[in-house]
């Protein structure tokens, strides 16, 4: 009888066969089996505004959304979303052509570059990245151009861009810029002359960029988050994307949406019909709503957030870490160097045994694997007394 499946052949397309198991499962595991706090997946461990759960609830009740929504997404929330970038940033979207609801911002990143790269075609990402780009990239057949923030060490330490590295990546084949910001996982923000230099360079090479902004509301101290979509010549040509998971801590709803010109949004749309064609249905209404919230409530998630960070960097620094401030987003950067190591890989799969806590290696989000070797990644979306646990115990380092 002859065989159904040939064996000798690996049943993962090689494409994938770089990527396996998240490191993201594979720590919050390791924080189930030992008990440890989990401070290495970025989730909050609260809920967001009862009034945002309670709109998810009477949508449910009402019977809205039960069903297939529309595939492009409710008419409420693209229209939420083409006020929210009105009001915020002076940028004006129609929501019936330049508004695309998606399965959160994972599933966003994923259509638009299969909508948007041919195979062989070169993509320039910042990094460390998040995971997912360097997976879509793949999937589309994309040639992934890593470009690395580099650290800055000092009183004001921080991971900065060098804009002529990121000129000097751009070849004939370079298709697209996939831009972060605010960064995950170094919590840099790009500053305006940056994000000019990057138009324009944009502009210049005739390219397509990809911008994820979903922690766009979690910037701190002097810092300031600016869509690239707003600086000449930009609007055209970018796809921005945002998420209701980072702002409204639902993350389990995965509502995600792009911004962009019509004929973006249109190939887009393409492929995001043949991935989850539509999803939370009735989390839509819900975060339609939540757009519409007074900015009292973005300024108090921020204020909230900012606290937070403060105390896990003033932990952090206390227990002997290298210690990279952010300005943006809900995550920690740290050197372990001054700890009197350098493998991250190893320190955390060692920390939850030694000190309770759980983090996440760098390492992870760089092609230049040795180059986030000695940096490890911790999340402060938790409660105050979570954090303030976590600090106790890594003070036993």
């Amino acid at each position: 009888m002859t065989a159904m499946t040939d064996t000798s052949r690996p049943f993962l397309n090689r494409r994938l066969t770089e990527f396996g198991t998240t490191i993201f499962a594979e720590m919050s595991a390791l924080a189930l089996h030992t008990g440890s706090i989990n401070l290495g997946q970025g989730f909050p461990d609260t809920d967001g505004p009862e009034e945002v759960r309670e709109a998810a609830v009477r949508a449910l009740r009402d019977g809205r959304g039960n069903q297939y929504p529309p595939g492009p997404g409710i008419p409420e929330l693209r229209t939420a979303v083409a006020a929210h970038q009105q009001r915020r940033y002076g940028l004006t979207y129609d929501p019936d052509t330049e508004v695309l609801v998606t399965a959160g911002a994972t599933e966003a990143i994923a259509a638009a570059l299969l909508a948007l790269v041919e195979p062989g075609d070169e993509v320039i990402a910042f990094e460390p990245y998040y995971d997912s780009y360097a997976a879509c990239i793949a999937l589309a057949g994309g040639t992934r151009v890593p470009v690395t923030l580099r650290p800055h060490f000092g009183e004001s330490a921080s991971f900065r861009l060098d804009l002529d590295e990121l000129r000097d990546a751009v070849t004939d084949r370079t298709r697209l810029l996939l831009i972060n910001t605010p960064h995950n996982p170094t919590g840099t923000v790009l500053t305006r002359a940056e994000l000019a230099a990057i138009a324009e360079l944009a502009v210049e090479r005739d390219l397509l960029v990809v911008t994820d902004e979903v922690y766009e509301h979690l910037v701190f101290d002097d810092a300031e988050h600016v869509p690239l979509a707003a600086f000449p010549g930009m609007r055209e040509r970018t796809v921005t994307i945002g998420s209701a998971g980072k702002t409204f801590s639902f993350t389990g709803w995965k509502v995600g949406w792009i911004t962009s010109a019509p004929g973006l949004v249109t190939a887009v749309r393409s492929a995001k019909q043949f991935l989850t064609y539509v999803a939370s249905g009735p989390f839509q209404y819900a975060v339609a709503e939540a757009l519409a919230l007074p900015d009292s409530y973005f300024t108090a998630f921020r204020d909230d957030l900012e606290a937070k960070r403060d105390l896990l960097v003033a932990g952090l620094t206390e227990a002997g870490f290298g210690v990279f401030r952010p300005t943006g987003t809900y995550f920690v950067t740290t050197d372990i160097r001054p700890l009197g190591e350098t493998d991250g890989f190893a320190f955390c799969r060692g920390l939850p045994e030694r000190a309770g806590v759980v983090a996440i290696p760098n390492s992870v989000f760089y092609d230049h694997r040795e180059a986030g070797a000695p940096f490890v990644r911790f999340a402060f979306c938790k409660r105050t007394e979570v954090l303030q646990e976590a600090v106790k115990r890594l003070g036993a380092l």
